[in-house]
C-alpha cells in the first residue's frame, strides 16, 4: 500500500506538472489577439487570464468525468504507472510544440498519451473506441471549422455594422469588447482544460482504490488543478502567443473581438455537453476565420499548414512517447525511476534550447517575416480586395510655379534619387550632384542660359 500511495502521489504531481504546461501552452488561446492588437498589456492580459482560468475550474466537472471514465476503462486493470507514462508523453509533446511556437492541442496530447500507454499495458479492451471517436476525433475535426465559420461571419457582420463610423469612434468599444471576450475565453478554458487534469487525478485515485469508480473529483483535486493551470497561464506561453497573434493573420481590433467571441461560445457549448475538445484548435480556427472575414484579409497558409500538421501528429506522437514510457515503467520501480529521469532530462534540454532565442512579454508582438502571398491568398484578394484607406503613395507632382519663383525650389525625386533643382532661367528640372551643383549638370545649365541669353538679345 505504501508503494501504491507513493506512486499515486507521483502521478498526482506529474498530472499537476502537465496542467502547468497546459496553462502556458494555451495562454495564447485567450490572450493572443488581445495582446497583438494592444487592447491589453501582455502582463495584465496573462494575469487576468490566470485568474479566470482558476475560477472556471470550479464551474463544471462534466469534462473531468469524460476523462476519468469515458475514454479509458477504469475497470480494465489500469494501474497508476500507466497514467504516469501517459502524462509523460503529453508533457514531452507539449514542450516540443511550445519550443516550435506551434499551438498544438494539449488536450489531444493528453488523450494520445493515455491511449498509447493503455494500449501497451492493458490492450485494446482498456480504451473505449466509440468514446474516442465521438468525444475526441469528431470534435477535433468539427470544432475548428465551426469556430472558424462563426468567427468569419461575426467579423463580416462587425465590419458591416461599423462601416459608416470612423475608426477612432469605434476603437474604445472594440477594446472593451476584446477584453470582455478574452475574459470569456479564459473562463471557458478553465471549465474545459483544467478539468482534464482533474479527470486524470481522479482516474489515478480510482485505480489506487482511494475513491469509488465514477466518483466526481474531490474538492482538493479541483482546487489544485485550477491553481496549476492558473500559474502556468500567468507565466505566459509567449512563443505561441506570437504565432497566434501575429503568425496566422494580421489581426485588427474588430477581428480580435469577433474571433474571441466565436471561440468562447464554441468552448462553453462543448463543456456543457462534456466534449473534451481542443481549445487550441477552436481558437486557431477562429483566428483564421477572422482573417478570411475581413475584406482583403490575409491568412498565412504556411503557418496554418504547420499548425494543422502538428494537430494531426499530436495524438500519435504523444501516444508513441507514452507507449515507450509505459514499456519501461512496467519493469518495476527502477523502470518508473528511469522514466522520471529521462523525462526531466528531455524537459531540461528543451528549456536550454528555448533560451537561444527567448520570447517574452517585451518582444512578443514582433511579428514574423513577411510571407509572400500564395495562390489561395491571391485568389481571395482578387475577389475581395483590401478596403481603400490611407496608404503610402508617391509624392504628388508640384503645381506649376513661375520660373523666377522656382529659382531656389528643391523638389524630391519620387523614387528616392538625388534632389532636383529648378533651372533659374528655363525652369527645367536639373538633378543636383550629391556634393553640390557642379560638374556635368552645371555645364548643361550654363549652355541653356547662354542660349536663352542670345535668343533674348
Amino acid at each position: 500500500m505504501e508503494h501504491i500511495t507513493l506512486l499515486i502521489g507521483i502521478v498526482i504531481v506529474t498530472a499537476l506538472v502537465f496542467d502547468f504546461t497546459n496553462g502556458f501552452h494555451d495562454t495564447a488561446n485567450a490572450m493572443a489577439t488581445t495582446i497583438s492588437t494592444g487592447a491589453l498589456k501582455p502582463k495584465a492580459a496573462v494575469a487576468m487570464s490566470a485568474a479566470l482560468n482558476l475560477l472556471g475550474a470550479f464551474l463544471s466537472v462534466e469534462v473531468a468525468k469524460t476523462i476519468s471514465g469515458g475514454i479509458i476503462d477504469e475497470t480494465a486493470g489500469i494501474r497508476p504507472e500507466v497514467i504516469f507514462a501517459g502524462l509523460v508523453g503529453a508533457i514531452v509533446w507539449n514542450l516540443v510544440t511550445w519550443l516550435a511556437g506551434l499551438p498544438s492541442s494539449s488536450s489531444h496530447a493528453l488523450f494520445g498519451g493515455l491511449i498509447g500507454a493503455t494500449l501497451v499495458s492493458v490492450g485494446t479492451n482498456g480504451v473505449h473506441g466509440d468514446a474516442v471517436v465521438m468525444k475526441v476525433l469528431i470534435p477535433a475535426v468539427a470544432a475548428p471549422i465551426v469556430a472558424g465559420l462563426a468567427s468569419m461571419a461575426a467579423t463580416r457582420l462587425t465590419y458591416r455594422l461599423a462601416r459608416d463610423r470612423a475608426e477612432e469612434d469605434t476603437a474604445k468599444g472594440y477594446r472593451a469588447g476584446q477584453i470582455a471576450s478574452a475574459a470569456l475565453v479564459s473562463l471557458a478554458h478553465g471549465t474545459n482544460d483544467a478539468q482534464k487534469t482533474m479527470g486524470v487525478i481522479t482516474l489515478a485515485l480510482i485505480t489506487g482504490g482511494v475513491v469509488a469508480p465514477h466518483a466526481d473529483p474531490p474538492l482538493w483535486v479541483i482546487a489544485s488543478a485550477g491553481l496549476a493551470i492558473a500559474l502556468g497561464t500567468y507565466l505566459g506561453g509567449w512563443r505561441i502567443i506570437r504565432t497566434m497573434g501575429k503568425g496566422i493573420t494580421d489581426i485588427q481590433p474588430p477581428q480580435g473581438f469577433a474571433a474571441q467571441t466565436g471561440a468562447a461560445a464554441t468552448i462553453l457549448a462543448s463543456s456543457h455537453l462534456g466534449f473534451a475538445l481542443s481549445t487550441t484548435q477552436v481558437c486557431s480556427g477562429s483566428v483564421m476565420g477572422s482573417g478570411l472575414g475581413r475584406k482583403g484579409g490575409v491568412v498565412r497558409w504556411s503557418t496554418a499548414g504547420r499548425m494543422a500538421a502538428a494537430w494531426v501528429l499530436t495524438l500519435p506522437a504523444a501516444g508513441l512517447v507514452a507507449a515507450g514510457a509505459a514499456l519501461l515503467a512496467d519493469q518495476g520501480d527502477w523502470g518508473i525511476a528511469a522514466v522520471a529521469v529521462l523525462a526531466l532530462a528531455v524537459c531540461g534540454v528543451i528549456w536550454m534550447l528555448s533560451r537561444r532565442k527567448p520570447v517574452d512579454h517585451s518582444n512578443v508582438n514582433e511579428g514574423p517575416a513577411a510571407e509572400p502571398a500564395g495562390v489561395v491568398t491571391a485568389a481571395l484578394q482578387a475577389v475581395a480586395p483590401p478596403p481603400a484607406g490611407p496608404v503610402a503613395t508617391e509624392p504628388a507632382t508640384a503645381p506649376a510655379i513661375p520660373a523666377p519663383a522656382m529659382a531656389e525650389a528643391r523638389l524630391t525625386d519620387p523614387v528616392g534619387a538625388a534632389p532636383v533643382i529648378a533651372d533659374p532661367v528655363t525652369a527645367d528640372p536639373v538633378a543636383a550632384h550629391p556634393h553640390g551643383t557642379h560638374g556635368t549638370h552645371e555645364k548643361h545649365g550654363t549652355k541653356r542660359r547662354a542660349k536663352a541669353g542670345s535668343a533674348a538679345g
